[in-house]
């Protein structure tokens, strides 16, 4: 029986007050056959009980168990979109160097790395003094250098890095993590993108969840804001207290069950609802993890007060509370003149930043759990840019770069794989980008054939029907 208003006798119930087409047709259409029905059947057979409310989805973010035991449990990627020259950074060459200024087979000039290679770590491991800071963490890293991509254009490449497809828009790599493992914290969304001014090449599509629950696509934020409320918009509402707009969106939850009941479940809606609550908890959460005044000031002098190193320090803050993946996105590596004088600005931008977030992790022992990767869309040729500059750079490389992992489950002090002599083409255990996203969510302890998605007829998922695991890089 309905509850009703103890004073008119008006239903209270918001279930009376909605009827849908197939409703309406269904009770009064009918309505007359079922009186007659009803005298050739046996009264008792009319009193079925009363069906229940259909049962409620499970939280989607909620944490879930990976397919099998594993070390890492957060991702913070770095993302040096433009493609970065491994010649010049992680892949030294000194042959290519033997070689300046020659005239090469296929008409190129060589262009040796105007940048010193030293021998660091216990490892031994050879890094530019590009990342002279980084390369104290060596031992923690596993650097790949034998990548490869399929198509090396920005945008194209981009994409295919973050979302494994060339062609249709498909779910970004940290919708399907969060869609596999859900998130530790429900206050905030399991996905973030932390970005510095518009939207990398490829825009939205890079962190956006296609066709997976809208639920699991990146919260993109803007790290050139000067608040966590212009950040976040319309992170609070300045008309509305939080008690009211928890009665409000109770109110919506509850006629997603009513409507949930009488027709069928609606994926989308139930993400945006579920988009209502996290942006409900975040007005508390959100101010607190981007709050870098909670800091002391020498972790923030670590990271410097700069646009990135705001951007790795904030990072480190939300995989602290439990944030599932978190991208930071580093562009302006894209480099076809002035490689020595640009290439240098870059990696001055984040060299000590990113050491500081190494060093930071491990000594609140947070690295173990946290898989860190840097790179970008693709790598640089071994020869100068043909475009006629008189301060050169390097031209795009689909065919062979360089990556690097460190943190949960990963074997530091690792090198996998090499490109040929003048660093042009990988030719020893070749890594493609169907590979690298296999090893990442291994780490994750998630089988990349298993984590799937059924869409439009057909199993979908982040390594299409390829990738192999990188098992050596593996701790």
């Amino acid at each position: 029986m309905n509850a009703d208003h103890p004073c008119c006798g008006v239903s209270t119930n918001p279930e009376d007050y909605f009827l849908n087409r197939r409703q309406f047709l269904n009770r009064m259409g009918l309505g007359m056959g079922a009186l007659g029905l009803a005298t050739l059947l046996d009264p008792r057979d009319l009193l079925g009980a009363t069906p229940g409310a259909a049962p409620r989805i499970i939280n989607p973010l909620a944490p879930r168990t990976p397919h099998f035991p594993a070390k890492a449990k957060t991702v913070i990627h770095i993302f040096a979109q433009g493609a970065p020259s491994h010649i010049d950074t992680w892949d030294p060459k000194p042959e290519l160097l033997r070689m300046d200024g020659k005239t090469l087979a296929d008409g190129g000039v060589a262009m040796g790395s105007p940048f010193k290679f030293t021998p660091m770590g216990k490892s031994g491991i050879e890094v530019s003094e590009l990342f002279s800071k980084v390369g104290q963490h060596v031992d923690d890293l596993a650097v790949i250098r034998s990548m490869y991509t399929d198509i090396p254009a920005h945008e194209v490449a981009t994409v295919f890095m973050n979302t494994g497809s060339l062609r249709i828009v498909k779910p970004s790599m940290g919708s399907w993590v969060v869609y596999g493992l859900g998130t530790m914290d429900q206050n905030l969304p399991g996905f973030i993108a932390l970005r510095n001014g518009g939207l990398p090449q490829g825009g939205s599509t890079n962190y956006g969840a296609s066709f997976l629950p809208g639920v699991y696509q990146g919260t993109s934020i803007n790290m050139q804001a000067p608040n966590v409320q212009q950040m976040i918009q319309n992170i609070r509402n300045p008309y509305v207290g939080r008690p009211e707009q928890r009665r409000q969106i109770s109110l919506v939850d509850q006629l997603d069950e009513i409507q949930a009941r009488s027709m069928q479940r609606d994926a989308a809606l139930e993400s945006r609802i579920q988009s209502y609550e996290i942006a409900f908890r975040m007005q508390t959460e959100a101010s607190d993890a981007f709050d870098l005044n909670k800091e002391t000031p020498e972790t923030r002098a670590a990271y410097g007060n700069t646009p990135t190193g705001k951007q790795l320090l904030v990072a480190r803050r939300l995989v602290e509370k439990g944030v599932r993946f978190v991208q930071v996105w580093h562009d302006g590596w894209d480099h076809h003149q002035d490689l020595q004088e640009r290439i240098t600005k870059k990696a001055r931008e984040i060299d000590q930043p990113l050491a500081a977030l190494l060093g930071d992790l491990k000594q609140r022992g947070l690295l173990d759990s946290t898989l860190v990767i840097w790179g970008g869309e693709f790598g640089r040729k071994p020869t100068k840019d043909r475009n006629g500059y008189d301060n050169p750079g390097r031209d795009h490389n689909g065919r062979g770069f360089s990556v690097w992992m460190a943190g949960g489950g990963v074997k530091g002090g690792t090198v996998y794989g090499a490109t040929d002599e003048l660093g042009a083409e990988a030719v020893k255990d070749k890594v493609h980008v169907h590979d690298l996203h296999a090893t990442i969510l291994a780490c994750l302890g998630l089988d990349h054939t298993k984590l799937t998605y059924r869409f439009n007829g057909r199993d979908f998922r982040l390594t299409d029907v390829a990738g192999n695991v990188v098992k050596p890089v593996l701790a």
